[in-house]
């Protein structure tokens, strides 16, 4: 006797159900998960819950409020009073959201989640005064406690290269979709615009760096809100609630990758 699968179809998400299996088009799955489908051995994503949102909250969090600061909205200025953002806000959850990517095989979340985690710490250690990491650059003749030329050089040419960086990333979110690209744009102009701050504070020129700093501060505010759009759509995705807000999909430009374990081997061999 032979056994016959009952299929019923959610045509408003275009996922098939089986009594065994969910199967989900390659489309749904990079706009979930913002990577192109590709074959793996076992589907933990009928396993796990997906955890790309959870690391964009955590990104979006840290970046609303680091470019507020840095615009000055309301007289903000400095960013020790939320200092957290750069430790337990950013870093923890896309540092989960990294293992969770990385267990599922999803190979460019987990590489964004642990960029991005990276830079939020690092960077978060050069806005503790309490560590003096400037001390040693520290001009005794400036009351003001202004770092010298040489401490400000120093970081300009740290935010250059991770604007390389971000630029490789980039390029590969081409294969993804628009707005996770320009998010990607957008972050690396960001970080450059604010590494010439740096550079203008170490030249002494105040007005430019302020105005560079604002520059910065704008561009990622623009990352901050691509990120909540692309996370509420993503969220509205896995709870099946129909927004037709667009992504600009990238995938269908480039060769399908959505292909049986089973036949990619036979075409290598």
């Amino acid at each position: 006797m032979e056994n016959h699968k009952i299929i019923n179809h959610d045509e408003e998400k275009g996922l098939q159900r089986s009594d065994t299996t969910v199967t989900m088009p390659p489309e749904l799955f990079e706009k979930l998960y913002l990577t192109p489908k590709v074959p793996h051995v076992g589907d933990y994503n009928r396993r796990f819950a997906n955890p790309t949102p959870l690391g964009i909250v955590g990104f979006v969090i840290s970046t609303f409020t680091f470019a507020m600061t840095l615009m000055g909205w309301a007289g903000a200025e400095g960013t020790t009073p939320v200092a957290g953002i750069f430790f337990f806000v950013g870093p923890v959850l896309l540092i989960f959201a990294m293992v969770f990517e990385w267990i599922m095989g999803n190979f460019f979340p987990m590489m964004a989640m642990g960029l991005y985690a990276v830079f939020w710490l690092s960077f978060g250690l050069l806005q503790l005064p309490t560590l003096q990491l400037g001390a040693p650059y520290a001009t005794i003749s400036d009351p003001t406690g202004q770092m010298s030329p040489e401490y400000n050089s120093v970081v300009g040419l740290y935010l250059i290269v991770w604007g390389f960086a971000l630029f490789t990333f980039f390029v590969f979110t081409l294969k993804v979709n628009t707005v996770f690209a320009m998010i990607f744009a957008c972050a690396t102009s960001a970080v450059w615009v604010l590494s010439s701050a740096y550079f203008k504070l170490a030249a002494g020129n105040f007005e430019a760096a302020i105005s560079l700093q604002k520059a910065g501060g704008a561009l990622l505010f623009v990352v901050a809100a691509l990120g909540w759009y692309m996370c509420v759509i993503i969220m509205a995705g896995e709870m099946r609630i129909t927004l037709n807000l667009p992504l600009g999909d990238l995938s269908r430009f480039w060769p399908v990758t959505d292909v049986d374990l089973a036949e990619a081997a036979t075409h290598r061999d």
